[in-house]
Protein backbone atom coordinates (compact mmCIF):
# COMPACT_ATOMS: atom_id res chain seq x y z
CA UNK A 1 0.00 0.00 0.00
CA UNK A 2 1.24 3.40 -0.66
CA UNK A 3 1.75 5.95 1.56
CA UNK A 4 0.80 9.75 0.44
CA UNK A 5 3.53 12.16 1.24
CA UNK A 6 4.02 15.78 0.80
CA UNK A 7 6.44 18.02 -1.22
CA UNK A 8 6.67 21.06 0.81
CA UNK A 9 10.41 22.89 2.02
CA UNK A 10 12.05 21.56 -0.98
CA UNK A 11 11.74 17.77 0.10
CA UNK A 12 9.24 14.81 0.08
CA UNK A 13 7.78 14.38 3.79
CA UNK A 14 5.40 11.87 5.28
CA UNK A 15 3.10 12.80 7.86
CA UNK A 16 2.61 11.63 10.89
CA UNK A 17 -0.75 11.08 13.15
CA UNK A 18 -3.57 8.48 12.58
CA UNK A 19 -4.01 7.39 9.55
CA UNK A 20 -6.60 7.62 6.89
CA UNK A 21 -6.86 4.95 4.05
CA UNK A 22 -7.49 5.35 0.66
CA UNK A 23 -9.92 2.58 -0.74
CA UNK A 24 -10.50 1.34 -4.37
CA UNK A 25 -14.43 2.32 -4.57
CA UNK A 26 -15.13 -0.83 -6.56
CA UNK A 27 -14.09 -2.91 -4.57
CA UNK A 28 -13.87 -1.01 -1.46
CA UNK A 29 -9.83 -2.03 -0.98
CA UNK A 30 -7.53 0.00 0.88
CA UNK A 31 -5.10 0.80 -1.86
CA UNK A 32 -3.29 3.98 -0.30
CA UNK A 33 -2.78 6.27 3.07
CA UNK A 34 -2.34 9.23 4.42
CA UNK A 35 -1.19 10.61 7.71
CA UNK A 36 -2.88 14.04 8.35
CA UNK A 37 0.11 15.65 10.82
CA UNK A 38 2.69 17.27 8.63
CA UNK A 39 5.10 19.93 9.09
CA UNK A 40 4.92 23.61 10.21
CA UNK A 41 2.10 25.26 7.65
CA UNK A 42 3.99 28.83 8.68
CA UNK A 43 7.53 27.67 6.81
CA UNK A 44 5.76 26.39 4.13
CA UNK A 45 4.29 29.32 3.19
CA UNK A 46 7.25 31.28 3.87
CA UNK A 47 9.36 28.85 1.73
CA UNK A 48 7.11 29.54 -0.97
CA UNK A 49 6.88 33.10 -0.51
CA UNK A 50 10.33 33.99 0.01
CA UNK A 51 12.18 31.00 -2.42
CA UNK A 52 10.21 30.46 -5.27
CA UNK A 53 8.24 33.60 -5.48
CA UNK A 54 11.46 35.64 -6.79
CA UNK A 55 12.67 33.06 -8.63
CA UNK A 56 9.50 32.51 -10.30
CA UNK A 57 8.22 35.93 -11.19
CA UNK A 58 12.07 36.73 -12.62
CA UNK A 59 11.32 34.40 -15.59
CA UNK A 60 8.88 36.30 -16.97
CA UNK A 61 5.47 36.03 -18.49
CA UNK A 62 6.73 34.44 -21.97
CA UNK A 63 9.03 31.63 -19.67
CA UNK A 64 6.43 31.24 -17.57
CA UNK A 65 4.00 30.22 -20.18
CA UNK A 66 6.88 27.79 -21.73
CA UNK A 67 6.90 25.99 -18.39
CA UNK A 68 3.06 25.53 -18.63
CA UNK A 69 3.09 23.88 -22.10
CA UNK A 70 6.34 21.70 -20.67
CA UNK A 71 4.65 20.65 -17.89
CA UNK A 72 1.58 19.83 -19.87
CA UNK A 73 3.66 17.33 -21.81
CA UNK A 74 5.43 16.14 -18.87
CA UNK A 75 2.53 15.17 -17.31
CA UNK A 76 0.35 13.77 -20.34
CA UNK A 77 3.59 11.70 -20.87
CA UNK A 78 2.11 9.68 -17.84
CA UNK A 79 -1.46 9.73 -19.21
CA UNK A 80 -2.28 5.95 -19.08
CA UNK A 81 -0.27 5.28 -15.76
CA UNK A 82 -3.18 8.56 -14.69
CA UNK A 83 -5.51 6.59 -16.20
CA UNK A 84 -5.51 3.25 -13.87
CA UNK A 85 -5.15 5.37 -10.97
CA UNK A 86 -7.96 7.08 -11.79
CA UNK A 87 -10.25 4.42 -12.31
CA UNK A 88 -8.50 3.15 -9.04
CA UNK A 89 -8.90 5.79 -6.56
CA UNK A 90 -12.09 7.72 -7.93
CA UNK A 91 -13.88 4.93 -9.56
CA UNK A 92 -13.82 6.49 -12.47
CA UNK A 93 -14.69 5.15 -16.02
CA UNK A 94 -12.08 5.29 -18.24
CA UNK A 95 -14.01 8.00 -20.17
CA UNK A 96 -14.95 9.98 -16.95
CA UNK A 97 -10.96 9.72 -16.26
CA UNK A 98 -9.33 10.96 -19.43
CA UNK A 99 -12.30 14.36 -18.79
CA UNK A 100 -10.16 14.66 -15.54
CA UNK A 101 -6.24 13.98 -16.65
CA UNK A 102 -6.99 15.33 -20.48
CA UNK A 103 -8.65 18.55 -19.07
CA UNK A 104 -5.96 19.11 -16.54
CA UNK A 105 -2.90 18.61 -19.75
CA UNK A 106 -5.40 20.62 -21.88
CA UNK A 107 -5.75 23.57 -19.52
CA UNK A 108 -2.13 23.78 -18.51
CA UNK A 109 -1.50 24.06 -22.29
CA UNK A 110 -3.94 26.91 -23.11
CA UNK A 111 -2.53 29.13 -20.93
CA UNK A 112 0.64 28.75 -22.04
CA UNK A 113 -0.71 30.09 -25.36
CA UNK A 114 -2.89 32.52 -23.49
CA UNK A 115 0.73 33.71 -21.93
CA UNK A 116 1.78 34.54 -25.36
CA UNK A 117 -0.22 37.68 -25.26
CA UNK A 118 1.59 38.71 -22.62
CA UNK A 119 5.01 40.46 -23.46
CA UNK A 120 8.06 40.57 -21.42
CA UNK A 121 7.14 43.27 -19.77
CA UNK A 122 6.90 42.37 -15.63
CA UNK A 123 3.41 43.70 -15.31
CA UNK A 124 0.28 43.29 -17.51
CA UNK A 125 -1.53 46.57 -19.16
CA UNK A 126 -5.22 46.74 -18.24
CA UNK A 127 -6.64 49.52 -21.20
CA UNK A 128 -5.12 52.09 -22.53
CA UNK A 129 -4.17 55.21 -20.81
CA UNK A 130 -6.98 57.94 -19.89
CA UNK A 131 -6.66 61.41 -20.16
CA UNK A 132 -6.93 62.83 -16.21
CA UNK A 133 -5.84 66.67 -16.51
CA UNK A 134 -6.69 69.40 -18.33
CA UNK A 135 -4.74 68.15 -21.09
CA UNK A 136 -3.89 64.64 -21.67
CA UNK A 137 0.00 65.57 -20.21
CA UNK A 138 -1.40 64.30 -16.76
CA UNK A 139 -2.57 60.70 -17.51
CA UNK A 140 -3.65 57.48 -15.92
CA UNK A 141 -2.91 54.16 -16.84
CA UNK A 142 -3.80 51.00 -14.69
CA UNK A 143 -1.46 47.95 -14.45
CA UNK A 144 -1.94 44.65 -13.11
CA UNK A 145 1.29 43.45 -11.14
CA UNK A 146 2.06 40.04 -9.42
CA UNK A 147 1.45 39.77 -6.11
CA UNK A 148 4.36 38.75 -3.96
CA UNK A 149 2.84 36.13 -1.79
CA UNK A 150 1.86 32.19 -2.36
CA UNK A 151 -1.62 31.12 -3.69
CA UNK A 152 -2.96 28.65 -1.48
CA UNK A 153 -5.29 25.96 -3.45
CA UNK A 154 -7.23 23.73 -1.14
CA UNK A 155 -8.77 21.59 -4.08
CA UNK A 156 -12.15 19.21 -4.65
CA UNK A 157 -12.01 15.46 -4.64
CA UNK A 158 -14.19 14.80 -7.68
CA UNK A 159 -11.35 16.41 -10.44
CA UNK A 160 -8.28 15.52 -8.61
CA UNK A 161 -6.33 16.62 -11.74
CA UNK A 162 -7.92 19.28 -13.41
CA UNK A 163 -8.67 21.39 -10.20
CA UNK A 164 -5.22 21.31 -9.00
CA UNK A 165 -3.51 21.76 -12.84
CA UNK A 166 -6.69 24.46 -13.75
CA UNK A 167 -5.49 26.65 -10.57
CA UNK A 168 -2.26 25.95 -10.79
CA UNK A 169 -1.42 27.34 -15.11
CA UNK A 170 -3.14 30.49 -13.77
CA UNK A 171 -1.42 31.52 -10.57
CA UNK A 172 2.33 30.09 -11.83
CA UNK A 173 1.74 32.24 -15.38
CA UNK A 174 0.88 35.44 -12.99
CA UNK A 175 4.18 34.46 -10.90
CA UNK A 176 2.42 33.04 -7.97
CA UNK A 177 4.24 30.30 -6.03
CA UNK A 178 0.97 27.88 -5.69
CA UNK A 179 0.72 25.25 -2.50
CA UNK A 180 -1.61 22.40 -4.04
CA UNK A 181 -4.09 20.65 -1.15
CA UNK A 182 -6.15 17.82 -2.67
CA UNK A 183 -9.33 16.39 -2.10
CA UNK A 184 -7.82 13.18 0.41
CA UNK A 185 -10.49 10.86 -0.87
CA UNK A 186 -8.79 10.67 -4.59
CA UNK A 187 -5.62 12.34 -3.60
CA UNK A 188 -3.53 9.02 -5.16
CA UNK A 189 -3.73 10.82 -8.83
CA UNK A 190 -3.25 14.14 -7.50
CA UNK A 191 0.10 13.07 -5.46
CA UNK A 192 1.20 11.48 -8.86
CA UNK A 193 0.97 14.75 -10.81
CA UNK A 194 2.73 16.41 -7.88
CA UNK A 195 5.67 13.68 -8.78
CA UNK A 196 5.67 13.82 -12.06
CA UNK A 197 6.25 17.57 -11.47
CA UNK A 198 8.68 17.62 -9.04
CA UNK A 199 10.69 14.72 -11.03
CA UNK A 200 10.73 17.31 -14.12
CA UNK A 201 12.80 20.13 -12.07
CA UNK A 202 10.88 22.58 -14.56
CA UNK A 203 9.71 24.76 -11.78
CA UNK A 204 12.01 27.07 -9.93
CA UNK A 205 12.53 25.22 -6.14
CA UNK A 206 9.76 26.60 -3.98
CA UNK A 207 7.42 27.76 -6.96
CA UNK A 208 5.27 24.12 -6.14
CA UNK A 209 4.15 22.85 -2.67
CA UNK A 210 2.00 19.92 -2.23
CA UNK A 211 0.43 19.05 0.66
CA UNK A 212 -1.41 16.10 1.47
CA UNK A 213 -3.22 15.23 4.13
CA UNK A 214 -3.68 17.87 7.07
CA UNK A 215 -4.10 21.77 6.47
CA UNK A 216 -6.66 22.72 8.70
CA UNK A 217 -4.58 25.71 10.18
CA UNK A 218 -3.21 26.89 6.60
CA UNK A 219 -5.79 30.10 7.24
CA UNK A 220 -3.92 31.38 9.97
CA UNK A 221 -0.41 31.37 8.55
CA UNK A 222 -1.87 33.83 5.54
CA UNK A 223 -0.59 37.49 5.04
CA UNK A 224 -2.18 40.05 2.86
CA UNK A 225 -0.19 39.26 -0.38
CA UNK A 226 -1.40 35.88 -0.25
CA UNK A 227 -4.07 34.46 -2.14
CA UNK A 228 -7.10 31.54 -1.13
CA UNK A 229 -8.88 29.63 -3.51
CA UNK A 230 -10.78 26.90 -2.70
CA UNK A 231 -13.41 24.73 -4.18
CA UNK A 232 -15.91 22.63 -2.27
CA UNK A 233 -18.73 23.28 -0.26
CA UNK A 234 -20.93 26.42 0.74
CA UNK A 235 -20.16 25.75 4.52
CA UNK A 236 -16.30 24.93 4.60
CA UNK A 237 -16.45 28.17 2.27
CA UNK A 238 -17.62 30.19 4.53
CA UNK A 239 -15.63 29.09 7.71
CA UNK A 240 -12.64 29.76 5.18
CA UNK A 241 -13.62 33.12 4.61
CA UNK A 242 -14.76 34.00 7.58
CA UNK A 243 -11.96 33.05 9.53
CA UNK A 244 -10.13 36.02 11.84
CA UNK A 245 -6.99 35.91 9.91
CA UNK A 246 -8.32 36.04 6.77
CA UNK A 247 -10.43 38.65 7.89
CA UNK A 248 -7.97 40.70 9.70
CA UNK A 249 -5.23 40.59 7.00
CA UNK A 250 -7.80 40.66 4.07
CA UNK A 251 -6.64 37.79 2.38
CA UNK A 252 -8.02 37.34 -1.13
CA UNK A 253 -10.41 34.60 -1.41
CA UNK A 254 -11.88 33.15 -4.24
CA UNK A 255 -14.41 30.20 -3.73
CA UNK A 256 -16.15 28.09 -6.26
CA UNK A 257 -18.70 25.84 -3.51
CA UNK A 258 -22.13 24.51 -4.12
CA UNK A 259 -24.57 24.47 -7.08
CA UNK A 260 -27.79 23.94 -7.96
CA UNK A 261 -27.54 24.18 -11.77
CA UNK A 262 -30.29 24.16 -13.88
CA UNK A 263 -32.08 23.25 -17.49
CA UNK A 264 -34.78 24.36 -18.60
CA UNK A 265 -36.92 23.73 -21.84
CA UNK A 266 -38.84 25.89 -23.16
CA UNK A 267 -42.65 25.20 -24.61
CA UNK A 268 -41.72 26.15 -28.29
CA UNK A 269 -39.01 23.09 -28.50
CA UNK A 270 -40.83 19.97 -29.89
CA UNK A 271 -40.14 15.92 -29.35
CA UNK A 272 -38.94 15.74 -33.26
CA UNK A 273 -36.71 18.83 -33.20
CA UNK A 274 -32.83 18.82 -32.45
CA UNK A 275 -33.19 21.22 -29.62
CA UNK A 276 -35.06 18.34 -27.38
CA UNK A 277 -32.30 16.37 -28.42
CA UNK A 278 -29.75 18.13 -27.42
CA UNK A 279 -31.67 18.22 -24.27
CA UNK A 280 -32.02 14.90 -23.31
CA UNK A 281 -28.70 13.88 -24.44
CA UNK A 282 -27.30 16.52 -22.29
CA UNK A 283 -29.55 15.56 -18.62
CA UNK A 284 -28.11 12.18 -19.18
CA UNK A 285 -25.00 13.46 -19.37
CA UNK A 286 -24.92 15.44 -16.66
CA UNK A 287 -26.51 12.68 -14.66
CA UNK A 288 -24.26 9.70 -15.24
CA UNK A 289 -20.69 11.41 -15.86
CA UNK A 290 -18.41 11.28 -13.20
CA UNK A 291 -21.36 9.65 -11.63
CA UNK A 292 -22.85 13.15 -10.88
CA UNK A 293 -20.03 14.10 -9.30
CA UNK A 294 -19.74 17.33 -11.09
CA UNK A 295 -19.91 20.99 -9.59
CA UNK A 296 -21.59 21.94 -13.03
CA UNK A 297 -23.48 19.03 -13.08
CA UNK A 298 -27.77 19.72 -13.72
CA UNK A 299 -29.54 19.15 -10.28
CA UNK A 300 -33.22 20.91 -11.49
CA UNK A 301 -34.75 20.70 -14.59
CA UNK A 302 -37.66 22.05 -15.52
CA UNK A 303 -40.17 21.34 -17.41
CA UNK A 304 -43.38 23.17 -19.02
CA UNK A 305 -45.88 21.12 -16.73
CA UNK A 306 -48.07 19.65 -19.60
CA UNK A 307 -45.05 17.63 -21.04
CA UNK A 308 -43.65 16.56 -17.48
CA UNK A 309 -45.00 13.05 -18.33
CA UNK A 310 -43.95 12.75 -21.85
CA UNK A 311 -40.28 13.90 -21.17
CA UNK A 312 -40.11 11.75 -17.74
CA UNK A 313 -40.75 8.63 -19.90
CA UNK A 314 -37.74 9.58 -22.66
CA UNK A 315 -35.57 10.25 -19.52
CA UNK A 316 -36.06 7.27 -17.96
CA UNK A 317 -35.75 4.97 -20.99
CA UNK A 318 -32.32 6.41 -21.09
CA UNK A 319 -31.20 6.17 -17.52
CA UNK A 320 -32.35 2.47 -16.75
CA UNK A 321 -29.96 1.20 -19.63
CA UNK A 322 -27.07 2.54 -18.09
CA UNK A 323 -24.53 0.22 -16.78
CA UNK A 324 -23.64 0.96 -13.44
CA UNK A 325 -20.42 -1.32 -12.19
CA UNK A 326 -17.10 -1.75 -12.19
CA UNK A 327 -15.48 1.22 -13.98
CA UNK A 328 -12.73 -1.08 -15.83
CA UNK A 329 -15.30 -3.05 -17.66
CA UNK A 330 -15.67 -1.76 -21.30
CA UNK A 331 -19.96 -2.32 -20.61
CA UNK A 332 -19.91 0.10 -17.99
CA UNK A 333 -20.85 3.89 -18.35
CA UNK A 334 -21.21 4.75 -15.01
CA UNK A 335 -19.04 4.04 -11.83
CA UNK A 336 -18.74 4.28 -8.28
CA UNK A 337 -18.68 7.61 -5.75
CA UNK A 338 -15.51 7.91 -4.63
CA UNK A 339 -16.19 7.45 -0.58
CA UNK A 340 -18.39 5.44 1.46
CA UNK A 341 -18.84 9.20 3.19
CA UNK A 342 -20.15 10.25 -0.62
CA UNK A 343 -22.77 7.26 -0.69
CA UNK A 344 -23.60 7.65 2.52
CA UNK A 345 -24.63 11.59 2.09
CA UNK A 346 -26.15 10.42 -1.69
CA UNK A 347 -28.29 8.02 -0.33
CA UNK A 348 -29.37 10.43 2.43
CA UNK A 349 -30.25 13.20 0.26
CA UNK A 350 -32.55 10.93 -2.26
CA UNK A 351 -34.14 10.18 0.92
CA UNK A 352 -34.99 14.09 1.43
CA UNK A 353 -35.82 14.69 -1.63
CA UNK A 354 -38.17 11.00 -2.22
CA UNK A 355 -40.06 13.17 0.66
CA UNK A 356 -41.68 16.04 -1.87
CA UNK A 357 -41.23 13.62 -4.46
CA UNK A 358 -42.07 10.72 -6.89
CA UNK A 359 -38.81 8.46 -7.56
CA UNK A 360 -39.02 7.84 -11.54
CA UNK A 361 -35.83 5.42 -11.46
CA UNK A 362 -32.81 4.37 -9.45
CA UNK A 363 -33.29 5.76 -5.58
CA UNK A 364 -31.11 5.56 -2.50
CA UNK A 365 -31.61 1.32 -2.41
CA UNK A 366 -27.77 -0.75 -2.74
CA UNK A 367 -26.93 -1.90 -6.23
CA UNK A 368 -23.85 -4.38 -5.91
CA UNK A 369 -23.10 -6.12 -3.09
CA UNK A 370 -19.94 -4.44 -2.81
CA UNK A 371 -18.59 -1.02 -3.46
CA UNK A 372 -19.86 2.84 -3.23
CA UNK A 373 -22.61 2.39 -6.04
CA UNK A 374 -25.77 3.97 -6.80
CA UNK A 375 -28.11 4.02 -9.33
CA UNK A 376 -28.44 7.18 -11.84
CA UNK A 377 -31.42 8.44 -10.18
CA UNK A 378 -34.56 10.96 -11.53
CA UNK A 379 -37.26 12.12 -9.63
CA UNK A 380 -40.35 14.27 -10.11
CA UNK A 381 -41.40 17.25 -7.88
CA UNK A 382 -44.89 17.15 -5.86
CA UNK A 383 -44.66 20.60 -6.38
CA UNK A 384 -41.72 22.77 -7.63
CA UNK A 385 -41.79 25.44 -4.48
CA UNK A 386 -40.63 22.93 -2.22
CA UNK A 387 -37.99 24.66 -1.09
CA UNK A 388 -35.96 21.43 -0.65
CA UNK A 389 -35.60 21.07 -4.68
CA UNK A 390 -33.69 24.97 -4.36
CA UNK A 391 -31.38 23.98 -1.25
CA UNK A 392 -30.03 20.46 -1.17
CA UNK A 393 -27.57 19.62 -3.33
CA UNK A 394 -27.05 15.83 -3.39
CA UNK A 395 -23.67 15.09 -5.19
CA UNK A 396 -24.36 12.56 -7.21
CA UNK A 397 -26.27 11.07 -10.30
CA UNK A 398 -29.37 12.29 -9.01
CA UNK A 399 -31.51 15.08 -10.86
CA UNK A 400 -35.03 16.14 -10.00
CA UNK A 401 -37.88 17.26 -12.82
CA UNK A 402 -39.20 20.79 -11.87
CA UNK A 403 -43.10 21.45 -13.83
CA UNK A 404 -43.70 25.24 -14.72
CA UNK A 405 -45.92 26.83 -16.64
CA UNK A 406 -43.59 27.69 -19.28
CA UNK A 407 -43.72 31.26 -19.28
CA UNK A 408 -40.53 32.99 -18.92
CA UNK A 409 -41.19 35.20 -16.18
CA UNK A 410 -41.87 31.38 -13.85
CA UNK A 411 -39.13 30.04 -15.42
CA UNK A 412 -36.56 32.81 -13.88
CA UNK A 413 -38.44 33.04 -10.43
CA UNK A 414 -37.39 28.87 -10.09
CA UNK A 415 -34.14 28.87 -11.36
CA UNK A 416 -33.13 31.97 -9.49
CA UNK A 417 -34.76 30.50 -6.03
CA UNK A 418 -31.27 28.27 -6.09
CA UNK A 419 -29.15 31.28 -4.94
CA UNK A 420 -26.93 31.41 -7.08
CA UNK A 421 -25.22 28.87 -9.75
CA UNK A 422 -22.22 27.89 -11.47
CA UNK A 423 -24.17 26.54 -14.96
CA UNK A 424 -27.49 27.29 -16.16
CA UNK A 425 -28.38 25.72 -19.37
CA UNK A 426 -31.37 26.63 -21.58
CA UNK A 427 -33.00 24.74 -24.55
CA UNK A 428 -35.22 26.89 -27.00
CA UNK A 429 -35.50 28.37 -30.98
CA UNK A 430 -37.46 31.26 -29.63
CA UNK A 431 -35.40 33.67 -29.58
CA UNK A 432 -37.71 36.58 -27.54
CA UNK A 433 -38.13 33.72 -24.36
CA UNK A 434 -34.30 33.31 -24.58
CA UNK A 435 -33.72 36.94 -24.02
CA UNK A 436 -36.22 37.27 -21.32
CA UNK A 437 -34.71 34.51 -19.60
CA UNK A 438 -30.92 34.74 -20.06
CA UNK A 439 -31.63 38.73 -18.67
CA UNK A 440 -33.43 37.70 -15.69
CA UNK A 441 -30.85 34.60 -14.43
CA UNK A 442 -27.96 36.04 -15.52
CA UNK A 443 -27.26 37.51 -12.02
CA UNK A 444 -27.46 34.62 -10.54
CA UNK A 445 -24.75 33.07 -12.70
CA UNK A 446 -21.54 32.55 -13.48
CA UNK A 447 -21.66 30.67 -17.47
CA UNK A 448 -25.93 30.30 -19.41
CA UNK A 449 -25.66 28.43 -21.78
CA UNK A 450 -28.21 28.35 -24.87
CA UNK A 451 -29.00 25.24 -26.98
CA UNK A 452 -30.77 25.58 -30.13
CA UNK A 453 -31.61 23.94 -33.47
CA UNK A 454 -28.37 26.10 -34.81
CA UNK A 455 -25.94 24.33 -32.23
CA UNK A 456 -27.03 20.68 -32.20
CA UNK A 457 -24.08 18.93 -33.56
CA UNK A 458 -21.65 21.85 -32.69
CA UNK A 459 -21.75 22.40 -28.98
CA UNK A 460 -20.20 20.66 -26.27
CA UNK A 461 -21.91 19.73 -23.28
CA UNK A 462 -22.81 22.79 -20.49
CA UNK A 463 -20.83 20.50 -17.92
CA UNK A 464 -17.89 21.15 -19.15
CA UNK A 465 -15.66 24.17 -18.40
CA UNK A 466 -13.25 25.26 -20.73
CA UNK A 467 -10.08 27.28 -19.97
CA UNK A 468 -11.74 30.32 -22.45
CA UNK A 469 -14.78 31.08 -20.20
CA UNK A 470 -15.30 31.85 -17.15
CA UNK A 471 -16.02 29.24 -14.12
CA UNK A 472 -17.88 30.40 -11.22
CA UNK A 473 -20.66 32.05 -9.95
CA UNK A 474 -22.24 34.36 -7.19
CA UNK A 475 -24.23 33.73 -3.80
CA UNK A 476 -24.29 30.08 -2.70
CA UNK A 477 -21.99 29.36 -5.72
CA UNK A 478 -19.45 30.58 -3.79
CA UNK A 479 -19.08 34.13 -5.12
CA UNK A 480 -15.63 33.38 -6.97
CA UNK A 481 -14.54 33.51 -10.84
CA UNK A 482 -11.51 31.24 -12.04
CA UNK A 483 -10.58 30.25 -16.10
CA UNK A 484 -11.94 32.67 -18.66
CA UNK A 485 -8.96 33.39 -20.39
CA UNK A 486 -6.40 35.91 -19.26
CA UNK A 487 -9.21 36.68 -16.60
CA UNK A 488 -8.45 33.94 -14.62
CA UNK A 489 -5.11 35.45 -13.62
CA UNK A 490 -6.45 38.14 -11.95
CA UNK A 491 -7.09 36.79 -8.38
CA UNK A 492 -3.10 36.59 -8.33
CA UNK A 493 -2.38 40.02 -9.70
CA UNK A 494 -2.77 43.74 -7.66
CA UNK A 495 -4.50 46.21 -9.89
CA UNK A 496 -3.58 49.62 -9.51
CA UNK A 497 -3.64 53.11 -11.39
CA UNK A 498 -0.31 54.58 -12.05
CA UNK A 499 -0.77 58.44 -12.65
CA UNK A 500 1.68 61.12 -14.17
CA UNK A 501 2.80 62.47 -17.80
CA UNK A 502 1.74 61.03 -20.64
CA UNK A 503 5.15 59.95 -22.44
CA UNK A 504 6.18 58.30 -19.42
CA UNK A 505 2.81 56.26 -19.14
CA UNK A 506 3.05 55.84 -23.09
CA UNK A 507 6.49 53.71 -22.09
CA UNK A 508 4.81 51.58 -20.19
CA UNK A 509 3.12 50.03 -23.18
CA UNK A 510 6.49 49.40 -24.75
Amino acid sequence: MITLESYVLGRWQAGSGPTQILRDPTSEEPIAEVHPQGPDLGQVLAYGRETGGPALRALGFPRRAALLLALSKAIHAHRDELLELSIQNAGSTRGDAKFDVDGATGTLAAYAQFGKELGERAYHLDGAPTQLGRTPRFSGQHLFVPRPGIAVHVNAFNFPAWNQCEKMACALLAGMPVLEKPGTPTALVAWRIARIIVESSLLPEGAFQFLCGGGRELAEHLGPQDVLAFTGSSTTGAKLRGHPVVVRNNVRVNIEADSLNAAVLAPDVTRDSETYDQFLANVELDIVQKTGQKCTAVRRVLVPAERVREVADDLVARLTKVQVGDPRSGETRMGPLVSAQQLADVRAGIAALSQVAEVLCGGAGAVHAKGYFVAPTLLLAKSSESQVFHELEVFGPVATLLPYSGKAADAIALVNRGGGGLVASLYSNDKAWSDEVVLGIAPWHGRIWIGSDRTAGQALAPGIVLPASLHGGPGRAGGGAELGGLRGLEPYFQRLAVQGFQGYLEKLGV
